[in-house]
């Protein structure tokens, strides 16, 4: 010290010295100063020497204080398992701690300030950087969940966070900020998603079964009833032996006709139930599938005429040749032009066409029928699935027909397609075969019906004469039936094959009682008597009323006499019942309610 003092004093040269610590003996501490060394001229002429000391002790202390605790922070960073980081006010980041650089592999250098952007995955980084820069601009709080690439060149899922540091005033001083590695969460949550999303699925799959199941019951309960209706009702009426002989002949028409349509019902249930328990057998030999189309034409010839329906063949000879079994190959091509004719209005055209193409032959039926909505194209090959399985629907049929049609083919090595254009397009079903060099030996196999029992005399009370009956069906044989029946004992029947014509007819006549079928186009029986309890009783709305359907559940009971009706008769009805039942609603045996 002695030393500055003379050099200073000798040249005049200023000494500075900037944190001389002084240890205090008497108050065991130590103190800091900033103490400076100047030479001035003194009045003799001579020179002296002025001292001026700034006690910094406070300021040191704070500095020491500063870095213990940065120093602290940094050992806490280091020890984290998160990543930390901090950033300048402008956002360029100035430090990152050992597990960055170990996740990234790269040193503190090569990603500071902007670098770490060349991590994030490039469907993040656009939005992280936007709302990077939106914290930045405001100093709200960053907040952000993105994947960083490993080393390794893996990506995981992080979230990152960072808050500004402000001085006494709010201005930002530093952002620190950390990134925590959720990889094992972002995993849970989609297994937890996953889980979700298969038990939705398996749910909905087994409600829709359900569904399903219900719909084909209660299809199959109606299918299989509305012809015994008839059948069961004729029956009864010829063993009366009291008919005219042009009515015993459509009686008998009748009967043979409903018959078959129940039977081909019952052998589509049982050749579903073979295919599904693998028992059904193909009786494999040469076949012209010429042949067999023509007779599957014929089959459905008088169906196409009563719709004036044209049926066009586009038949190759040479192409006909293929090994399998002639009366399921018939069933196949059947099923395929009866499902064309159902579906096609009067007066359209179904074709089928027969053609070789390369090593299989093409079966191909096509019509200018209602057509297939995009909906249900893809489940029309699907046993138990119909596109329209409502009570108002138009057409009837198990919705197995097709689903025979593709397992009989595949049985055959075949495929089964369709095609069609939407609703009011027609539709185009392709079936396509093995093609074989063979010779056809014809085969032939009769159906047999089964035969009505004996039943008993019907007979009428008098107190049936004159009562008004309104009948409405949509089927022409079970209106004929319940108007031959009920007229027999003296009743006046109206008819209706419409809910729209039942109410007119309501309307104008005011009957006694109201026969209606449940299952009808259009406009079901549900409906009408809706629509009947609706109106004030002047005009008929206390009209006594029965449901002859062909929907026999508890649940269709139920539905019945909920929606208006006052009771609900399961077809087939027997003559005898209906009789009975049309006397008790118009009040004259027993009560009107059940």
């Amino acid at each position: 010290v002695v030393e500055h003092f003379r050099h200073t004093l000798e040249t005049g040269e200023p000494y500075f010295v900037s944190g001389f610590a002084e240890d205090r003996v008497d108050r065991d501490a130590r103190e800091y100063y900033d103490w400076e060394i100047h030479r001035v001229p003194l009045s003799d002429g001579q020179h002296g020497i002025v001292c001026y000391f700034t006690d910094i002790s406070a300021h040191v202390f704070a500095q020491q204080k500063i870095q213990e605790s940065a120093e602290r922070l940094r050992f806490m960073a280091e020890s984290m398992p998160q990543k930390i980081f901090t950033a300048k006010p402008n956002g360029e980041v100035d430090y990152f701690n050992r597990q960055w650089t170990e996740f990234t592999g790269l040193s503190f250098e090569q990603i500071r300030d902007w670098g770490w952007t060349q991590f994030i995955h490039p469907d993040d980084v656009e939005e992280n950087i936007r709302v990077w820069q939106h914290s930045i601009d405001t100093g709200e709080p960053f907040y952000f969940e993105h994947r960083f690439r490993r080393a390794d060149g893996v990506y995981h899922w992080h979230v990152s966070r960072a808050h500004a540091m402000r001085d006494a005033e709010g201005n930002v001083l530093m952002w620190i900020g950390s990134n925590t590695d959720i990889e094992e969460v972002k995993r849970a949550e989609e297994q937890i998603r996953s889980s979700l999303a298969s038990e939705r699925d398996a749910r909905s799959e087994a409600e829709q079964a359900n569904r399903l199941k219900d719909e084909f019951l209660a299809t199959v309960s109606h299918e299989l009833r509305t012809p015994l209706t008839a059948i069961l009702g004729w029956a009864r009426m010829l063993q009366d032996n009291q008919l005219d002989p042009s009515v015993m002949k459509s009686a008998l028409a009748t009967i043979e006709r409903n018959a078959q349509a129940q039977n081909q019902l019952i052998e589509d249930l049982m050749d579903v139930s073979r295919i599904i328990t693998g028992k059904l057998r193909l009786n494999v030999r040469p076949v012209e599938l010429v042949v067999v189309i023509n007779a599957a034409i014929e089959a459905v010839r008088p169906a196409a005429e009563a719709k004036g329906i044209r049926l066009q063949p586009v038949l190759d000879p040479i192409a006909s040749a293929v090994s399998g079994d002639p009366d399921r190959l018939q069933q196949i091509v059947w099923n395929l032009l009866s499902n064309a004719i159902k579906f096609t209005p009067k007066g359209g055209r179904v074709q089928v066409r027969l053609e070789r193409i390369n090593s299989h032959v093409e079966i191909v039926v096509s019509d200018t029928g209602q057509g297939i909505c995009d909906e249900f194209l893809p489940y029309v090959f699907e046993r138990f699935r119909q596109a329209d399985a409502s009570t108002t629907r138009k057409h009837g049929g198990l919705g197995l027909g097709l689903a025979i049609v593709r397992q009989l083919v595949e049985m055959h090595g075949g495929t089964a397609s369709v095609a069609s254009g939407g609703e009011g397009r027609g539709a185009t079903f392709t079936v396509k075969l093995p093609l074989m060099i063979v010779h056809h030996e014809p085969g032939d196999e009769k159906r047999r019906h089964p035969q009505a029992e004996e039943g008993i005399k019907i007979e009428c009370p008098p107190e049936l004469d004159g009562v008004r009956v309104l009948v409405v069906d949509d089927e022409p044989d079970a209106r004929q039936l319940l108007t031959v029946v009920l007229e027999r004992c003296g009743a006046k029947i109206l008819t209706a094959a419409s809910a729209t014509e039942a109410l007119r007819l309501l309307a104008e006549v005011r009957p006694d009682v109201l026969l209606s079928d449940i299952g009808m186009p259009g406009e079901d029986g549900y409906s009408l008597i809706r629509k009947v309890r609706a109106l004030p009783a002047e005009q008929g709305g206390r009209t006594p009323a029965a449901a002859l359907t062909a929907y026999a559940s508890t649940e269709d009971r139920k539905r019945v006499l909920l929606a208006g009706f006052q009771l609900h008769i399961p077809k087939p009805v027997e003559p005898t019942e209906l009789i009975t039942v049309v006397a008790s609603l118009a009040g004259r045996i027993g009560t009107t309610n059940q």
